[in-house]
């Protein structure tokens, strides 16, 4: 049997150098950022590694656009949608690839990539197709039908029970 003192140091060694391995993977992936500019070049964007917005460059000829806000979140999501690529390059040395794994899909779910520009999905389809061409104004919600009233259920005062246990008796 083995020393218990040189297993219980082997264990602290291994747990020491998982516990550097980690350490060092949280701050490499602390250190990733991810900048992107807008297709005008006008508006520019720098995301940390969570996604959060902490830097923001907006040109003087973009200052007066009327869709300025709805660019700078477009541009926003581009970045944040480049972020597990950027995991995947700025980490050199995870603690395992499940962790990787886990790490990157987590941010894929959470920052998928944006809808392309001037594209919309295509509008749910009415339920009635007689309904299609008629203006939402004009359109006549007709009230939900009222259940029909049911029969009542025969008495079993005449004695007759034709339910399953009709002698009152389960055990047969």
């Amino acid at each position: 049997m083995s020393n218990p003192e040189q297993l219980v140091a082997d264990f602290e060694s291994r747990m020491a150098e998982s516990q550097r391995k980690a350490e060092r993977m949280v701050g490499e992936i602390e250190a990733v950022s991810v900048s992107e500019r807008s297709k005008d070049g006008h508006i520019g964007v720098k995301v940390d590694h969570a996604g959060n917005l902490v830097d923001l460059e907006i040109g003087l000829s973009a200052r007066d656009k009327p869709d300025l806000a709805e660019e700078i979140l477009r541009t926003v999501k581009a970045a944040q949608s480049k972020l597990a690529a950027a995991v995947r390059v700025g980490v050199t040395d995870p603690v395992g690839p499940e962790v990787m794994y886990q790490l990157v899909s987590r941010l894929e779910r959470a920052f998928p990539a944006p809808e392309p520009e001037g594209f919309a999905p295509p509008p749910a389809p009415p339920g009635n197709d007689g309904e299609r061409f008629v203006p939402e104004e004009e359109r006549q919600v007709a009230p939900a039908p009222k259940p029909a009233p049911r029969a009542p259920r025969p008495s079993s005062d005449d004695g007759h029970d034709d339910d399953y246990f009709s002698d009152g008796d389960y055990l047969r």
